[in-house]
């Protein structure tokens, strides 16, 4: 999130795309309520169904899964023609007058450099003008045929009110409705917050999903505003902490990048993140990527670690693709290619696509190690469950290690929420059993490899023996030994810069914050993002001051927020160039005449004054927004409507180009996908409150409440297929095949998309063949392995299905209608 969950109370238009926070984020939904209340906002909900946020919404409108794209463009479409955008603002913070490099072309749904072969884009039309002073070429009048506002409103020319409505299926009426009450924020005083989920992510174009409303927000000058923002929902209690530490295969803590093979050495590595600003002195802080990767290497090698050897970068592993997401490790699974996987706080049989597609990989592990409180079905994957699970358990030659570990009531620790807030919780029990914590069942694994190595040696046993080990119980490494070690300390004195004899930090001192992070080997920090996490004062994520001056959900004093306890992102943004708030009723941050100053922590330098025209967006090579990613993006510099990659329907934008072709998808995969004529409808997945994705089913409450599973047709489809109401179907798709009781609801309606109906199935997850819930079925079963083109997030929220009446399981063949 940009902003926090508090701060949605500040909005005066709440919309809700791609997510459905009443029932899926119920705790946060509360300050959407907040805002209707304190601020008369309004809420606008898109979604194919009519959740339980459309159900207090003051708008909804339907829309077809996988089309958000379009909607998004059509909006942005409105904006530019109808004159409805924050002018100094775009003006000023984004780069609508940057020029893009002569040669860039769009045509029939490709950009640019397109080669069908690698399904991939030689981005380099996609860059801007250079200019003869070594920086990007601005028009400030924006009459440049190629600067970007010009290029968007081309681009989004096509995307009316009426292709919006035959892509979509969402009304035009409706649509245009929406368009007017989000240009409503255009001026100052009023702004509008974006809130979404899985339902974004979870496509083919997911991040162009969010582009597209980035874009929306830019336009309207809501980034970096109270109550504005994009803000991306996230939903186990950890998961924000999940990619903030750099869990992530293709990631190191903090979002550094992990080295291609390409990166022969530190120096070409550094290369491509040591970032030159694209405007005259503009501040870029991935400029002080060295001073955080040299100071996480410290963390991990201490002394082993040196100027020498380039700070222990030989050790670090060399990616010879962008990533090992998971569609490409069961790829390599189901190849044989994989001899063993640990598990550790996943359930891949059930989370991840083409359920065959898993299990089948599963069985040709050699070792499967998993992590997990609770008995889940990956663990149990050898099992036959009847046709929940129908395997061959003689076949199956996989030695399964389950080893139990604690929950979160029972460990110490941070956890980091969707706003990057990281608060420190206490256990309130202990383990039962034989059940140990993540860290000590980890340790003790690092400890019996690292006495192997030392004994035996090994091909390369470099970072597995240097490895930094600073706690005092090797077996046993404590919750607050790991904060301090991730925030950051100095492993040697610091001298004054005015006067190098004179020392300004003594060693072994927590730091203050990133910014003391050095490039010469003086400080350790194992995520930059977190330092100022545990300082000198003490552990700042256990403070719960909830005092908020202004009333503005900031509370400074509650809790750590990544980076430098910083609440709303790119908060500068919230005055103008000259430093006074765009409005007394927003006001956040403004320059007092010596430095900035207001209720938030400033995203900034806290010194530069207004008139320097350093742009906000420090983390940007442009100090802008952008509008134009450039090379950024893997599938355009701009958000295009792509079909998901099983469709109910053509492109009607690009008849050539049907899905997004710039989204990787491996010829078995290919080959599995199913086709609108034997697979009419479309099929999406979602989640209940009463359940939390497969960890819930066990508790005997949460089974009571949603004991079994369900699918959601419309009553139209309902009657032309012959189903009742709490009746069984059989829904299936080109990879198997669930049966489950069906609930026929006016909460899906059909779609008219293109003067043809489109049915939608709704099939939650939560079900399986383990816990005290009633046996069930995975969507999984039914989902195609393809994911976004820059993520890999699998496309769970659209494909296709067949559905028809059934029979139950034998194990429910008692239950009647």
């Amino acid at each position: 999130m940009t902003n926090s969950w508090a701060d949605i109370k500040n909005a005066d238009l709440v919309i809700v795309m791609g997510g459905n926070p009443a029932e899926a984020h119920p705790c946060g939904f509360k300050w959407v309520v907040e805002a209707k209340a304190r601020n008369n906002a309004r809420l606008i909900v898109v979604d194919p169904r009519f959740t339980r946020t459309a159900a207090v919404s003051d708008f909804y409108c339907p829309i077809r899964p996988g089309t958000d794209i379009t909607f998004l463009n059509g909006v942005t479409r409105y904006l530019l023609e109808n004159d409805k955008i924050h002018h100094t603002y775009v003006s000023a913070y984004t780069n609508a007058a940057y020029v893009v490099r002569e040669g860039f072309e769009f045509h029939e749904g490709l950009f640019t450099g397109y080669d069908s072969n690698s399904r991939s884009y030689d981005t380099s039309t996609w860059e801007y003008e250079i200019g003869p002073d070594g920086f990007a070429v601005v028009d400030p009048t924006f009459q440049h045929p190629r600067c970007v506002l010009q290029l968007l409103r081309r681009h989004v020319g096509a995307y009316t009110p009426e292709m919006v409505e035959r892509i979509c299926g969402s009304p035009k009426t409706k649509f245009l409705k929406i368009c007017e009450m989000i240009a409503g924020t255009s001026v100052p005083d009023r702004t509008m917050t974006s809130l979404y989920a899985l339902g974004w992510t979870h496509h083919s174009s997911g991040a162009q999903n969010i582009r597209g409303m980035c874009i929306v927000q830019s336009l309207l000058g809501n980034i970096g505003m109270p109550g504005g923002g994009i803000n991306a929902l996230r939903g186990h209690s950890n998961i924000q902490g999940l990619t903030d530490i750099g869990l992530l295969s293709e990631l190191m803590p903090g979002y550094m990048d992990l080295p291609m093979e390409s990166d022969k050495d530190l120096k070409s590595y550094m290369s491509r993140h040591q970032f030159k600003p694209l405007r005259p002195g503009q501040t870029s802080y991935w400029q002080n990527y060295s001073k955080f990767f040299v100071s996480f290497q410290k963390a991990m090698f201490g002394d082993a670690a040196t100027a020498a050897n380039d700070y222990a970068y030989d050790w670090l592993p060399k990616r010879d693709v962008p990533t090992y997401d998971i569609i490409r490790a069961f790829e390599l699974a189901r190849a044989g290619k994989i001899n063993g996987y640990v598990m550790q706080g996943f359930n891949p049989l059930m989370a991840f696509p083409d359920q065959k597609k898993m299990r089948e990989g599963l069985s040709k592990l050699k070792w499967l190690v998993v992590l997990d409180p609770l008995e889940t079905e990956t663990a149990r994957f050898w099992e036959n469950h009847g046709p929940y699970n129908d395997v061959d358990t003689k076949s199956i030659q996989t030695e399964v290690f389950e080893l139990p570990t604690t929950c979160f009531a029972e460990d110490e620790g941070s956890l980091s929420n969707s706003c990057r807030w990281v608060q420190w919780h206490w256990a309130a029990q202990p383990p039962p059993g034989e059940a140990r914590s993540d860290i000590d069942i980890m340790a003790a694994l690092w400890v019996r490899l690292r006495d192997m190595y030392r004994k035996a040696g090994g091909a390369f046993p470099d970072p597995i023996v240097n490895l930094n080990w600073p706690y005092a119980d090797a077996l046993s490494p404590r919750p607050d030994e790991l904060a301090r070690e991730i925030n950051g300390y100095t492993l040697e004195p610091i001298p004054d810069p005015a006067d190098p004899s004179k020392t300004i930090m003594p060693a072994g001192r927590q730091l203050d914050s990133f910014a003391q992070l050095r490039d010469d080997g003086k400080t350790a920090c194992g995520c930059w993002i977190y330092s100022g996490c545990w300082t000198e004062q003490g552990n700042m994520m256990a403070r719960r001051d909830p005092g908020d001056p202004n009333s503005r959900g900031i509370a400074l004093n509650w809790a750590f927020s990544w980076p430098a306890n910083r609440r709303i992102l790119y908060n500068r943004a919230s005055s103008d160039p000259d430093g006074h708030p765009w409005a007394e009723r927003k006001k956040l941050l403004w320059w007092n005449g010596r430095q900035w100053v207001g209720y938030d922590t400033p995203d900034y330098g806290p010194a530069i004054p207004p008139n320097q025209n350093v742009g906000p967006f420090i983390m940007n090579q442009e100090g802008v927004a952008r509008l134009w990613v450039r090379s950024l993006m893997r599938d355009g510099p701009f958000p295009t409507h792509y079909e998901p990659f099983e469709s109910p329907q053509a492109n009607l934008l690009y008849p050539q180009m049907h899905a997004n072709p710039a989204a990787r998808i491996f010829p078995y995969d290919l080959a599995n996908l199913g086709t609108s004529d034997k697979f009419p409808y479309v099929g999406t997945s979602y989640r209940v409150t009463e359940h939390f994705h497969y960890w819930t089913k066990h508790n005997k409450l949460s089974a009571i409440m949603q004991p079994q599973q369900f699918v959601e047709i419309s009553e139209e489809l309902a009657k032309e297929k012959g189903i009742q109401n709490g009746s069984w179907v059989r829904v299936w798709s080109n990879r198997g095949e669930l049966k489950s009781k069906a609930l026929v609801t006016k909460r899906l309606k059909p779609l008219m998309c293109d003067g043809k109906p489109v049915y939608v199935v709704g099939i939650p997850h939560h079900w399986g063949f383990t816990g005290l819930t009633k046996k069930g079925f995975s969507p999984n079963a039914l989902t195609p392995a393809v994911g976004d083109a820059n993520t890999q997030t699998p496309e769970f929220k659209a494909w296709l299905v067949n559905i028809e009446p059934t029979t139950p399981p034998p194990d429910q063949a008692d239950q009647v209608a």
